[in-house]
């Protein structure tokens, strides 16, 4: 069996940030299936922008809807302290090109170093829109003058660019959100996935074993004779 799962995620989404604790801790079962990862930063205003759509929050139903489904998410993927930070929304273009880069030039520290952002922001209530801020979780992995390296190329052409390829070709492929997926299987056959909760779908399509939610009986139940 073989495969490749594409991640497009941005660190404003906490979505994203559950869809990301997912696949690591599935990701050596993942490749002991021969099925690849790719984390992509990507930026999801333009991805609303470009696809017409519109966040949660904006719409009422959806925004009163959202504390129930979120409590719920975070129960399910064992992060108790996620939080809505007080500056919700951040404009996230910083931290997502400066992820471009570190891709490219740290990639032994890749997927760290987003976990560390989101972790800053939905935990730990910092706002890494903000260069001293972004500087300062970078440190948790690099080294001071690495930090700054970061955060140089994070405001450079190329590196806007990269954040701005990424953010199309997610387009391209059907994105109207974060997290979003492009799945290709054995067959070399594709397809896209949308949201932290469609991982079964994900499973089924790769052709991979798995074990759907069991409903099971009281635990005082008596067997039927």
């Amino acid at each position: 069996m073989a495969g490749k799962i594409t991640c497009y995620l941005d660190c404003v989404s906490p979505y994203s940030y559950y869809a990301l604790l997912h696949l690591e801790r599935n990701r050596q079962t993942l490749e002991a299936h021969n099925v690849e990862i790719d984390i992509v930063p990507v930026f999801l205003g333009g991805i609303n922008v470009g696809s017409g759509n519109k966040p949660p929050w904006t719409l009422p139903a959806k925004a009163n809807y959202s504390q129930y489904d979120g409590a719920r998410a975070k129960h399910h993927f064992g992060v108790p302290n996620v939080q809505t930070p007080s500056f919700f929304p951040i404009l996230s273009l910083l931290p997502q090109r400066a992820l471009c880069y570190v891709k490219e030039a740290h990639g032994e520290h890749f997927v760290a170093i987003f976990r560390d952002i989101y972790h800053a922001m939905w935990e730990n209530g910092k706002d890494v829109s903000k260069p001293e801020v972004l500087a300062e979780v970078l440190q948790q992995r690099l080294k001071e003058d690495e930090a700054r390296e970061v955060m140089a190329k994070a405001n450079s052409p190329p590196y806007k660019q990269q954040l701005n390829d990424n953010t199309k070709e997610a387009l391209d492929r059907g994105a109207f959100g974060c997290p979003w997926f492009l799945v290709r299987n054995s067959k070399g056959e594709e397809e896209p996935f949308f949201g932290s909760d469609r991982f079964h779908y994900m499973w089924e399509y790769l052709g991979l074993p798995w074990k759907d939610v069991q409903l099971l009986p009281p635990a005082n139940a008596k067997a039927k004779i």
